[in-house]
């Protein structure tokens, strides 16, 4: 293995790791072989009574029957996650139903997106477009209502904006550019992921940190950052989708499969069925092998016509060769990977070594680097004069 070779597959080996911390840290943690120190005994063991003949024979009986019923767990458990599997394969292929069913994604917001993106947009051209969408009117109130974006710190003197068309004035369209791309990220992201802890603000967050440090990059090099925020903050729909699917139809099918087995009689299989949860690895692995191609394939639906990112993010989705990428996709891999980095770095998921490797596959430049480290990556930094 030569060493681009080598730089390629760690960089892979990266991004699925983060996706196993999205899961979880204690599962990430299991899938790179991590021991708990509090979990070793290092103490001199107990002594332990000899068991008696009759006791040895009734303890390799039981030691069967549960090797024999975890097997059989085991194979309902495949059979689930088969059919599960099938059901999502055929949903890929209906971009429609997952884009309006399962992300509901409003026409009004690539409409507005497309608007943001040309020189001859106002405010008076995406406010009908806004105060049709109840919940981005909501979220643009609470924003412009935020203490700091009040010109009086006195809360009881404070006046409060309460009409969207007029906080959109006051916002103004460069911060739109910023606004709408991460109210819908968060509008999309799944309301309820249960049962794995923290997995909605993980992708908020990781999202947001790639479309600010794609639009730094792209505004470093003196480009126009929109088109590489949009791109980064939308990078992982796709996930967001697979999620929704996967918990979804995860609920349907075992209640089905459940009440099936129930209504013929068949005991051990709806006694098995009660023990299968969410499998973390199963959702893991979808993620890694089809988010991307399934982001691709809504942000094509968007129909996107004044700010083309799809082709992009086509490149992204095949895993094309990093010099073989257009500039765009090059830089939201750059912002991708560093998002990415934050997030390992952050549950001390990453050695020196890896992070090396990850920034020189992805050939960042020294000036890069330093002026990544000192981007916030969770904040919008806007500035608003009312």
């Amino acid at each position: 293995m030569n060493k681009a070779t080598k730089q390629k597959w760690q960089a892979e080996m990266l991004i699925g790791r983060f996706h196993d911390l999205l899961l979880g840290q204690q599962f990430a943690q299991q899938q790179i072989g991590y021991i708990h120190t509090l979990d070793v005994n290092y103490g001199e063991p107990l002594p332990v009574r000899k068991l008696l003949e009759v006791e040895q024979v009734a303890a390799k009986a039981r030691e069967k029957q549960d090797s024999r019923n975890h097997q059989f767990i085991a194979d309902v458990n495949a059979d689930l996650h088969q059919k599960i599997e099938d059901e999502i394969d055929k949903c890929m292929d209906n971009v429609e139903y997952i884009y309006k069913e399962i992300i509901q994604i409003q026409d009004n917001i690539p409409a507005t997106l497309d608007i943001l993106a040309v020189k001859s947009a106002s405010v008076g051209r995406i406010d009908p477009l806004i105060t049709d969408l109840h919940w981005l009117g909501e979220e643009i109130l609470k924003f412009i209502n935020l203490p700091q974006y009040r010109p009086e710190k006195d809360p009881a003197k404070a006046v409060r904006v309460d009409n969207p068309s007029l906080a959109l004035r006051y916002i103004g369209l460069e911060n739109l550019k910023l606004i709408v791309p991460t109210f819908s990220l968060k509008h999309w992201t799944p309301h309820s992921t249960a049962p794995f802890q923290m997995l909605k603000r993980k992708l908020w967050e990781t999202g947001m940190a790639a479309g600010i440090a794609s639009r730094s990059l792209a505004e470093e090099k003196g480009e126009d950052g929109y088109k590489p925020f949009v791109l980064g903050m939308f990078h992982g729909l796709g996930n967001m989708a697979l999620i929704r699917l996967y918990l979804r139809l995860f609920d349907a099918l075992w209640e089905k499969n459940s009440r099936e087995a129930r209504e013929n009689g068949n005991k051990d299989r709806h006694t098995a069925l009660s023990e299968i949860k969410p499998e973390a690895l199963f959702l893991r692995n979808l993620m890694v092998e089809k988010g991307a191609r399934l982001s691709c394939k809504l942000i094509e639906h968007m129909s996107l016509k004044y700010l083309p990112i799809a082709q992009a993010m086509h490149d992204i989705a095949e895993n094309k060769p990093f010099d073989e990428c257009l500039p765009l996709a090059q830089t939201v891999l750059k912002g991708r990977a560093y998002s990415y980095y934050k997030f390992l770095q952050k549950h001390t998921l990453i050695e020196p070594d890896e992070a090396k490797a990850l920034f020189t596959h992805y050939q960042f430049s020294g000036k890069e680097l330093k002026l990544l480290a000192s981007t916030s990556l969770q904040n919008l930094q806007l500035r608003i004069e009312r």
